[in-house]
């Protein structure tokens, strides 16, 4: 999807019309743990500092940490993931994200991979 920002740690960044990030895992990322087993949400109203763990992801192979791509204050979460976790797996990209935040800075993603970046980190 190009209009998704990446990190190197497998996060992708969408920038939504009221100027909020949506964050969720990549699809490499959510093969590599295999099925997702439990989701822990930050609280809304938090703050983070990018590169700060901000949920806990489990699966049958390992527990991961989602890391905060950019500065900023956690405005939703999707609690679907509580009932569901593995929509992480069956839809990353969609359905499967995180969480929502207000980033200090308007123009916070443009030190994250572009798409070809990303591919190239992935190998593919």
């Amino acid at each position: 999807m190009s209009d998704l920002r990446y990190t190197e740690d497998h996060e992708w960044v969408r920038t939504e019309g009221d100027g909020s990030l949506t964050v969720g895992i990549t699809h490499h990322a959510q093969e590599q743990l295999g099925d997702i087993v439990f989701v822990q949400l930050p609280e809304v109203g938090t703050h983070f500092s990018a590169g700060d763990e901000a949920a806990v992801i489990e699966s049958v192979k390992a527990a991961a940490d989602i890391k905060m791509p950019v500065d900023g204050e956690v405005v939703a979460v999707n609690e679907a993931l509580d009932q569901a976790p593995e929509t992480v797996n069956s839809d990353p990209l969609q359905a499967g994200w995180f969480l929502r935040i207000k980033p200090d800075a308007a123009d916070s993603t443009g030190s994250l991979l572009d798409q070809a970046g990303y591919d190239a980190l992935v190998g593919d």
